[in-house]
C-alpha cells in the first residue's frame, strides 16, 4: 500500500461514493467501501476493469453524431468532442464538450423507453454529481445534460436481433428515430455549479483515502 498513488475519483464514478454510510460508527457507507476496494484492485494489479454493455457500446459509437445533432438543433455552430482531460487534487475527468461559460455532457438512450421524456429532473442523481465534478474541474458554473435517441448503429440492431420471431426491418425499425420530430429525441437538463456539494465530494475523498490507507493486506 505504501506505494499505491494516492485516490483520485474520476467524475463519471463521484456518484458511486456520494451514498451515506447507514452507522454513525462506521467512516463511509458499504457502498463506497466496495468502489474503494475495487479501486485498490485496479492499482495492486495494474489491471482496469472493462464495463461494456449495449448501452455502452451505442454511447460510445454515436458520441460524435450526437453532438453534431445538438449543434444543429440547438443552434451550436459546432460541437467537437473535447479530447483534454482535467485533474485536480481529487478529481479527473473529460467532459465532451467544453465552452468558455458551460459545459455540455450528452448521454445516448437505447430506445424511446429508456429516453427520460417526462423528466423534469435530471433522472440519474450519478449525472448530477458527475456535473458538479467537471465543473470543479474546469471552473465553470454552467452545465447542461442533454440527452439524445439517436439511430441505434446497424452492428448493434444485428446482434439484439438474435432469436427474435419478427421480420428484420419491423424488428429495426424500433431503434431507429430518424422520422421522429427532434422535440421528442433532445432531452435537456440544466445544473448549475453548487460550491457545497463540491466540498462534499472532497471531504468524501479524504475519507476514503482515509478507509483505503486502513485496509492491512
Amino acid at each position: 500500500l505504501e506505494k499505491m498513488k494516492t485516490f483520485k475519483i474520476r467524475c463519471s464514478a463521484i456518484g458511486l461514493i456520494m451514498t451515506n454510510a447507514k452507522s454513525k460508527s462506521d467512516l463511509i457507507s458499504k457502498t463506497t467501501a466496495s468502489y474503494c476496494k475495487e479501486w485498490m484492485k485496479e492499482q495492486i494489479y495494474s489491471r482496469k476493469k472493462e464495463i461494456s454493455s449495449k448501452y455502452f457500446d451505442k454511447g460510445n459509437i454515436m458520441e460524435q453524431n450526437s453532438l453534431d445533432y445538438i449543434a444543429s438543433e440547438l443552434g451550436y455552430d459546432s460541437l467537437p468532442k473535447n479530447e483534454k482531460s482535467f485533474e485536480n487534487n481529487y478529481l479527473t475527468g473529460t467532459p465532451d464538450a467544453i465552452f468558455k461559460d458551460h459545459i455540455i455532457d450528452v448521454k445516448n438512450s437505447w430506445d424511446c423507453f429508456t429516453f427520460p421524456l417526462f423528466f423534469d429532473n435530471v433522472p440519474n442523481k450519478n449525472y448530477y454529481w458527475q456535473a458538479q465534478g467537471y465543473m470543479a474541474l474546469t471552473g465553470l458554473d454552467y452545465y447542461r445534460l442533454i440527452y439524445t435517441l439517436m439511430d441505434t448503429p446497424e452492428e448493434l440492431i444485428k446482434k439484439e436481433y438474435f432469436g427474435s420471431y419478427l421480420d428484420y426491418d419491423t424488428f429495426a425499425k424500433h431503434y431507429k428515430y430518424s422520422d421522429i420530430d427532434s422535440k421528442y429525441r433532445i432531452k435537456v437538463f440544466e445544473i448549475e455549479r453548487n460550491d457545497l456539494d463540491i466540498d462534499r465530494i472532497y471531504t468524501r475523498v479524504e475519507e476514503c483515502r482515509e478507509y483505503i490507507n486502513n485496509i492491512n493486506l
